[in-house]
């Protein structure tokens, strides 16, 4: 293997853990973190959160937890070609969704709008929350303890209110400086997964369609070359060899784009990276362009469609309606959970009767969430 560019993210100058521990023997520090994230409640809950497509509307569609899957692979191979830290690019991208609600931007949304008075609620704060303080597994400390590296990594977005209460972890977005170019690589393998495996996925359920995708450069561009070379294929392996040029395209054009920034300003350490003004990985304007078309598109005829709209529609009132239930009642709640209301309520008043309801929310699984609402709601459910 070869040795990290002296500007990678590397063990050695990490900034370490909140409670120290013993050195691994024969892993990596970072290698660790994405051990106790495998390992993690919250990232095998990901199976059944939803992506587009809620987890009882097909076995076929991409689920959160596969999409982590597809994120740590996109972003490993872009820190290898760029030689910076893989362990930890792939326990970023693995842990970046363990906040999400259910039912996708739906959950997080209403669950967003049921917080409004309390704080508010991003899944990305969320994400950072479930693994420091909400894992229960280990003896000597709450949450996963990771490295300050992969706690910043997972901390993609984040109000100046909630930086300023974060420490040293939330200081870039009030000092607007960079995270690890690790962080960064992820940032945008997320945006090429998600992109172009929602396109997949439209397509699998018939609520887009190749016709109208030829509107799109990206994704025409690749179309016409594979159906010049091979005539005669057809349904999903047309659609797989498309996609997956598409992913390769933008994959070369990030590693490029962003070696020729990288060159341009030399770091010599990781610091020089943070300080730089704007982040070093990135695509090329006409990628950038391409992707946001894309973006448009699959807004406008996936998510905006009729079907996906209903799902969504019901999602809100399932969020909402379970939140009303458990803050105003928390003795609907089975009896670990009220205790834990409570003692929130406690220490923070509302605030923490209002976090300890979401903190519970957050970690169902779509359906979970839905199951919750027969038992709450459903006069024929009686437990």
């Amino acid at each position: 293997m070869l040795s990290l560019a002296p500007y990678a993210a590397n063990e050695k100058n990490s900034l370490g853990r909140r409670i120290p521990e013993e050195v691994p023997s024969y892993r990596s520090e970072f290698q660790r973190d994405r051990d106790r994230i495998v390992h993690s409640a919250a990232f095998r809950r990901l199976e059944y959160k939803t992506q587009v497509f809620v987890n009882h509307e097909g076995d076929m569609f991409r689920t959160r937890l596969t999409h982590s899957i597809e994120v740590a692979q996109i972003s490993r191979s872009i820190a290898r070609i760029l030689n910076i830290n893989e362990d930890l690019s792939e326990t970023i991208a693995l842990a970046h969704d363990l906040g999400h609600t259910p039912f996708g931007h739906a959950g997080q949304d209403a669950l967003n709008g049921c917080m409004k008075e309390y704080g508010g609620f991003e899944h990305n704060l969320q994400s950072l929350r479930t693994v420091d303080k909400l894992e229960q597994r280990y003896a000597d400390f709450e949450g996963l303890n990771l490295t300050f590296e992969a706690r910043e990594g997972i901390l993609k977005h984040c109000s100046l209110g909630h930086a300023r209460e974060l420490g040293e972890v939330g200081r870039r977005f009030l000092d607007k400086t960079q995270p690890s170019l690790e962080a960064q690589a992820v940032n945008l393998a997320d945006e090429i997964a998600y992109n172009n495996h929602d396109v997949d996925d439209g397509l699998r359920s018939g609520l887009i369609t190749l016709a109208e995708l030829e509107e799109i450069e990206l994704f025409n561009d690749q179309y016409r070359e594979v159906k010049a070379r091979y005539r005669a294929l057809t349904d999903r392996r047309l659609i797989h060899e498309i996609i997956r040029r598409m992913i390769n395209r933008q994959i070369i054009d990030l590693v490029e784009t962003s070696q020729a920034a990288i060159e341009a300003l030399s770091p010599e350490k990781i610091d020089d990276v943070r300080r730089h003004t704007q982040s070093l990985i990135g695509f090329s304007d006409e990628m950038r362009a391409a992707n946001l078309a894309l973006k448009q598109f699959l807004r406008s005829r996936l998510y905006s469609h009729y079907r996906v709209h209903r799902m969504t529609s019901k999602a809100q009132r399932i969020i909402e309606s379970l939140f009303s239930a458990f803050f105003q009642d928390p003795k609907l709640l089975q009896p670990k959970h009220q205790q834990q209301v409570y003692m929130m309520e406690e220490k923070e008043g509302a605030n923490g009767r209002a976090r300890a309801v979401a903190d519970y929310i957050a970690g169902m699984t779509d359906r979970y969430a839905i199951a919750e609402y027969g038992r709450i709601f459903d006069p024929a459910e009686l437990t």
